[in-house]
């Protein structure tokens, strides 16, 4: 991945991610969440949620302004968009290829787009079956990559 996204994590009051995690334990865990106010699709983040129930590893956090983050083993995999629609993240070889996508955008931060993320516009997911082929890339893509 090219770029720091460290400026863009909400370093707010979060619980802690150990870089020993197991997927079990605290820290807002599928199911855990709490209630505050958030800038995001709810419903689409309950339809994310449905569609990664069963994956072992997986945290749900918020960042990027309130954005819901679902990590897999430590490593951002899909996002409800404050913007609508989805941020993807896909392996970086094939970023062009998924621009040619329907509803698929790059996504661009500081005016520079970034390979190895998308944003897919909510016209995009709104049927189960186009959500579960976005979220199926971004969780496998993940799941490629060594835990953090």
């Amino acid at each position: 991945m090219t770029g720091d996204l460290s400026p863009f994590i909400n370093t707010g009051p979060l619980p802690s991610f150990s870089d020993n995690y197991t997927g079990e334990g605290p820290g807002n865990q599928i199911g855990e969440r709490d209630n505050s106010p958030v800038a995001y699709d709810e419903d689409l983040a309950n339809r994310v949620r449905e569609l990664i129930a069963g994956e072992g590893g997986v945290v749900e956090k918020r960042m990027f302004g309130g954005l819901a983050f679902f990590l897999v083993a430590g490593n951002m995999s899909v996002s409800v968009s404050g913007q609508g629609g989805l941020l993807l993240r896909i392996d970086p070889e094939q970023t062009d290829e998924l621009l040619g996508k329907p509803h698929a955008h790059p996504f661009v931060m500081r005016g520079r787009p970034m390979d190895g993320w998308l944003r897919v516009e909510p016209e995009g997911v709104r049927t189960r079956a186009q959500l579960q082929r976005w979220v199926a890339r971004g969780v496998g893509y993940a799941k490629t990559l060594p835990p953090k």
